[in-house]
């Protein structure tokens, strides 16, 4: 068994929330924001919101989750799980909680009643691929009710039957689809409010140069679209060794493209009541930042403006922890909280940030 149910690791932050603590220095945002630390969780990746306000954090490199609990007297971080194997993935649905680990994923029934003595773990019936490379997988439940799982590419650049995917199933690991292939490295998915559609990132191939390919935003209209991966990259660019003979026309090219090695993950359409009126259904991209180029680019919170449904531009929102080659911090996951502010997870430092903004009417706090 994987986990220590009696084990209770509880943390209280070094500030009272909603009070604000003490700035996140260097970090640049829009006139009226403003960036504070929340807590601190090791290894921080991905995010889920329990219906009671719980915080979900998963890992990659730290094996464990653990659950954020605000109240009037701070914020306090509970280790649920430990021992797992690369637990990137996770998702609250119907009051249970989902973790993804490379090879399986595990279900805890009514998990906010039972913080303190987590439930058995359910195994759900779903083959997954065990190799590690690009194998930590995202996932989240859609407007459809079913889970959606990322199954990345198991190399730089491949062609491997089972992989470059974004498959769906029903909340038991039943009815198993393809919904999406094509897909080099996708570790963010989210569904547009208005038309449900699913919206990924995708980290493109490496070893092409510091400038491309582009890493893309796309968004699936529909079951079974092919978005290029192995053949052609950003929907223009034919890849030199499995781009021969292909037609980039023959695949879905991006509704946007990123910069080259930016590592796009988590991303989320801003939704809340707390951001002024023109954030409204505006994307937020969690930037991870390049690893294999000459000059450091990403290590931000990136905007796309909509038109008509459309994405018309990519912007810094939050910047600043990438300081003349020197990093303080990666973006990985975003989350919107009930009370309209934002989280975001840095595995870097192992914080969680809370953005606010705090002119104009004053919204109450309901976490």
């Amino acid at each position: 068994m994987n986990m220590i149910p009696n084990r209770l690791c509880v943390v209280v932050a070094a500030c009272i929330w909603p009070v604000m603590c003490w700035a996140v220095d260097d970090i640049q945002l829009p006139d009226g924001f403003r960036i504070e630390e929340y807590a601190t969780v090791p290894n921080a990746r991905s995010l889920a919101l329990g219906d009671k306000g719980t915080v979900f954090v998963s890992t990659r490199r730290g094996r464990t989750v653990f659950a954020i609990v605000a109240g009037s007297e701070g914020v306090e971080t509970i280790e649920l799980l430990e021992g797992l194997k690369s637990p990137n993935g996770i998702a609250f649905h119907d009051g249970d909680l989902y973790v993804a680990e490379i090879d399986r994923v595990t279900r805890y029934r009514d998990i906010e009643s039972n913080l303190q003595q987590v439930p058995e773990a359910e195994v759900l019936d779903i083959d997954l691929p065990s190799e590690k490379h690009h194998g930590w997988r995202y996932i989240g439940f859609g407007p459809d009710g079913k889970l959606y799982i990322t199954i990345g590419a198991p190399c730089n650049i491949c062609e491997e039957e089972g992989f470059g995917q974004i498959i769906r199933m029903n909340a038991d690991g039943s009815e198993r689809e393809i919904f999406a292939e094509g897909i080099r490295n996708s570790v963010g998915i989210t569904w547009h409010p208005q038309t449900g559609h699913l919206w990924f990132t995708d980290n493109g191939r490496d070893m092409l140069g510091d400038d491309i390919p582009p890493d893309e935003l796309n968004y699936a209209s529909e079951i079974g679209q092919h978005f290029g991966y192995p053949y052609c990259h950003a929907g223009e660019i034919l890849d030199p060794k499995f781009g021969s003979g292909r037609d980039c026309s023959d695949y879905r090219p991006p509704a946007r493209k990123l910069g080259a090695h930016v590592a796009p993950l988590g991303l989320k359409f801003y939704t809340g009541a707390m951001f002024p009126a023109e954030y409204q259904e505006t994307l937020f991209i969690a930037e991870h930042g390049s690893w294999n180029r000459s000059k450091k680019v990403g290590y931000r919170i990136a905007m796309v403006r909509f038109e008509n449904g459309i994405p018309v531009g990519v912007e810094a929102f939050a910047a600043g922890w990438l300081d003349n080659e020197s990093v303080s911090g990666r973006p990985v996951d975003l989350l919107i909280l009930r009370d309209g502010s934002m989280l975001v997870s840095d595995d870097h430092a192992g914080k969680l940030y809370r953005i606010s903004y705090t002119e104009g009417q004053i919204q109450e706090q309901n976490l």
